[in-house]
């Protein structure tokens, strides 16, 4: 059965660093960090999603986690056909991309991007300590051909890299959809990623638990807010998770446990400290209701921290 790992897909976001749940003394960049790894076993790096980051940056994530500690990091908005700001890019590149949000780019930007991403996190696979680049793709890439021969040139410029997918449009993972989808993603030797959002909207996606490659799972839970897929960000990840709640998934997760090696709950209801309440509240449901050794403390506590 997998191991699960529990964590937060931020540990710098500005609510939670301003609700209190830094310990005076540890709010600093280093000390979020490393009190973050204390707490939690493995962490999403969404920063990379907003702009590229730096070998520098990588780095410093090694040295201030413990080992076994690991990192999920989101793919550049620019290579998950996101709209991206001119900004968000390397100075030298801003003249390439014309429009002040632009989805588009020539393959030569694509390729020197993705050049630039992965020897910025290189040294977090040269540690062992990445766990997946997760793409997550806009609401606007259905199911299709052209979709499915996007999802592929992203692969090969991943080619080698541990890769992991979440779609945002729910007809990838409807009924009569579901079993394409996980075998195009086996194809692309591509872990799946589930989701929990909110039930009976348009855009809600399916709570399904699917599972495409061996080595993987990833669930992320972004909350039950009604107003997912519109509004500001704080109005569509603005959730309290309940037990209840929580508890609806162990069945899910227990099958995803069966049928992976190592399997990541992520939780993105970003409001103030409730991602990290929440991770909390389902670590505990799970050394209740499951086999206690298969999920992972704190990273710390390897080097007895």
């Amino acid at each position: 059965m997998a191991e699960i790992l529990v964590g937060t897909c931020s540990w710098t976001d500005r609510a939670l660093v301003t609700s209190g749940w830094y310990p005076r003394g540890r709010r600093d960049a280093e000390g979020r960090l490393r009190y973050y790894a204390e707490q939690f076993p493995v962490v999403e790096a969404d920063s990379a999603y907003y702009a590229l980051p730096s070998a520098r940056t990588s780095r410093l994530w090694v040295e201030r986690t413990p080992d076994g500690f690991v990192f999920d990091v989101k793919a550049f908005s620019l290579l998950t056909g996101h709209p991206t700001r001119p900004a968000a890019l390397p100075a030298d590149l801003r003249p390439a991309v014309t429009r002040r949000w632009s989805a588009e780019a020539d393959p030569g930007l694509l390729d020197e991007v993705w050049a630039r991403y992965a020897e910025a996190l290189e040294p977090l696979r040269r540690a062992g300590r990445l766990g997946t680049l997760l793409f997550q793709f806009p609401p606007s890439l259905a199911p299709g051909a052209e979709a499915e021969a996007f999802l592929r040139r992203c692969r090969e410029r991943a080619r080698g890299w541990p890769f992991a997918v979440e779609f945002r449009h729910p007809g990838w993972w409807r009924d009569d959809r579901e079993a394409s989808t996980v075998a195009l993603l086996a194809d692309l030797d591509a872990a799946a990623v589930a989701v929990d959002t909110v039930r009976g909207l348009p855009t809600s996606m399916p709570p399904v638990a699917p599972v495409a490659v061996r080595r993987l799972g990833v669930v992320r839970f972004h909350g039950r807010s009604p107003h997912w897929g519109t509004g500001t960000k704080e109005d569509r990840f603005r959730h309290d998770y309940t037990e209840r709640e929580l508890t609806e998934w162990l069945p899910a997760v227990r099958s995803l446990a069966d049928r992976t090696d190592r399997l990541h709950l992520l939780f993105n209801n970003c409001c103030a400290d409730a991602a990290v309440r929440a991770a909390g509240m389902m670590r505990g449901l799970l050394v209740s209701a499951a086999l206690p050794h298969q999920v992972r403390r704190a990273a710390a506590a390897v080097r007895g921290g």
